[in-house]
């Protein structure tokens, strides 16, 4: 099936027309997202929204990830360690921080819905052998035990889903959903043995994950509530009329990892989901003390902001074995140092000046399919230079962004397209398009263009 178009950004169009436009991003949700593995806590977690605010420090979501449940598929939180939701939920909306909590759809086999689930045909079912497909180090195990997934494909399992989410999250004021593992992430990945309410595995199992988002879709329509964003790990053609926004998974802390998500974020915009980001800093990895890691850190952050959303997270060192009990090392943007810290700060008020413009561009792509982040082709395709460009993209029609993707880069070599005048968002120097100029980039900024005629306030 092909989408057609005279230019990029026509069949970027066309293809939200026949796959579904994403819904007017939430406005908070273009703030700073601030995560870790994992706040194990409701104290842990809500004195660091506290000590954001104590330092003049913005952030719009916080993050309760997994094992914050009593069993996996209990969709709840555990009273143990989470004693008061309902006032949590009340002191961040004071603050103005969305809580987000991360929602599997795997059960675990003790898990108070599974029976039910089970009995009425709510679960992804197998061609061959029993119905569990993946191993879990839940809680009350010594050690990982078989889980089953609900299957999303099943109108009536993701309302059964939906409702137990609205009781015990949305009632609380929960607004922003982590779908985690959405592939389904069975193991091993035979999906050719899974059976779904809608067809055989092999047929219909990359459909998942839009199920999964579908799920809390509809569920928030329901209730009159059309703010919807679910982050999720996996998406497929028409995820992003259900709200869907996606991060390109458990990466490597690493800079080649960091020059990957460029491209990553540039590829899952042209594939029609407009909603991006990345675990900043990596996932896997990354020692708070090392003065290479934190001149990583500064630069993921940097090439962060001008994502379509901007969020930190990550299992830093040192590691815990996986299971109920593990967290992961300190990752608060104090975390790294005062000098990083101070160069985080900048970068954070950056982000919120671009807010506007970028809540802009997030109309654009609500209303026309257009993705805010794109390649250079997009607005440029008589320019044969800006097809191969591949470190570099548009933010909007207004805003090139340059990243610094290598250890110990100062200044980097940018091209600016034909067919606009550039320029230099941090000295005003101007620039006629058709050239490679060598940009410097001292540890307080990247380089970045504003076309002629643009007034986005980056660097003041």
């Amino acid at each position: 099936w092909v989408t057609a178009g005279a230019t990029p950004a026509a069949v970027l169009s066309n293809y939200a027309d026949a796959t579904g436009h994403a819904p007017m991003l939430p406005e908070w949700a273009s703030g700073f997202w601030q995560s870790k593995l994992r706040y194990r806590t409701q104290r842990e977690l809500l004195e660091v929204a506290r000590e954001h605010r104590r330092r003049g420090l913005p952030m719009s979501v916080i993050v309760a990830d997994f094992f914050h449940w009593t069993r996996l598929g209990d969709w709840r939180f555990d009273p143990e360690d989470w004693p008061d939701p309902d006032a949590m939920i009340r002191e961040l909306d004071g603050m103005g921080i969305k809580l987000m909590v991360s929602v599997w759809p795997s059960l675990s086999t003790l898990s108070e819905n599974y029976p039910t689930m089970r009995d009425r045909g709510l679960l992804v079912g197998t061609e061959h052998g029993v119905a569990v497909h993946a191993p879990w180090h839940d809680k009350g195990f010594a050690a990982p035990s078989p889980v089953a997934f609900y299957d999303a494909t099943n109108p009536a399992a993701r309302q059964f889903v939906w409702e137990k989410l609205k009781r015990n999250y949305y009632d609380k004021g929960v607004r922003v959903w982590w779908l985690d593992g959405c592939e389904p992430e069975i193991q091993p990945g035979h999906h050719h043995n899974l059976q779904f309410h809608s067809g055989a595995g092999a047929e219909v199992s990359t459909m998942y994950p839009m199920h999964v988002a579908q799920a809390v879709y509809d569920g928030m329509l329901a209730e009159n509530d059309d703010e919807v964003i679910s982050l999720c790990r996996s998406a497929w053609a028409g995820s992003q009329r259900y709200g869907a926004a996606v991060w390109s998974g458990d990466i490597g802390a690493t800079w080649e990892s960091l020059r990957a998500q460029v491209r990553a974020g540039l590829n899952m915009a042209m594939s029609g989901i407009p909603w991006w980001t990345t675990d900043i800093g990596g996932f896997h990895g990354g020692e708070p003390d090392s003065p290479d890691y934190r001149e990583l850190i500064v630069r993921w952050f940097q090439y962060g902001s001008f994502c379509p959303l901007f969020r930190l997270h990550g299992v830093r060192e040192p590691k815990m074995p996986f299971g109920p009990d593990m967290t992961g090392g300190p990752n608060e943007v104090w975390s790294y140092g005062d000098e990083a810290l101070d160069l985080i700060h900048l970068t954070l008020a950056a982000r919120e000046r671009l807010r506007p413009y970028l809540m802009d561009q997030m109309r654009t792509a609500h209303e026309r399919g257009i993705p805010p982040m794109r390649p250079l082709f997009v607005d440029f395709p008589d320019d044969d230079a800006a097809w191969t460009v591949e470190d570099q993209f548009l933010l909007g029609p207004d805003l090139l962004v340059a990243p610094i993707l290598r250890p110990g880069a100062r200044s980097r070599p940018v091209y600016l397209p034909v067919g606009a005048t550039w320029t230099e968002a941090w000295t005003g120097e101007q620039h006629a398009g058709g050239v490679t100029v060598d940009a410097e980039a001292p540890m307080e900024r990247i380089p970045v263009y504003l076309r002629a005629g643009a007034d986005v306030p980056v660097y003041r």
